[in-house]
């Protein structure tokens, strides 16, 4: 965990415009790698032609990383799921096993 006096300004860029976002160091590769991502979905709205003015191109650009992201929340907790009824039907062979096991002596 770093102090605040640690933390300094990294900058950014995302559709030629300068930003300055004060982050810890530890945390300063992860804030370039999603403001290059950023980037580059806002390049790709700008460059569709589809969508005129940066407050609308960050909007979608949003809206479809949010979408992004909770399709996989929801992945994950699919894979989630599946897990925890594994689990169930181990428990069942096992125990199923168990008594069997039990019979035959």
């Amino acid at each position: 965990m770093s102090t605040p006096d640690e933390v300094t300004p990294v900058g950014v860029r995302i559709l030629d415009k300068e930003y300055y976002i004060v982050c810890p160091p530890e945390e300063r590769a992860d804030l370039l790698k999603a403001a290059a991502f950023l980037n580059g979905k806002m390049k790709e709205i700008r460059e569709g032609g589809k969508v005129l003015g940066i407050d609308r191109v960050a909007v979608i650009a949003a809206l479809n990383m949010a979408n992004e992201l909770v399709k996989l929340r929801g992945q994950q907790q699919a894979e989630s799921d599946v897990g925890v009824r594994l689990k169930g039907l181990r428990e069942r062979v096992e125990t199923a096993l168990e008594k069997s096991r039990q019979l035959e002596l």
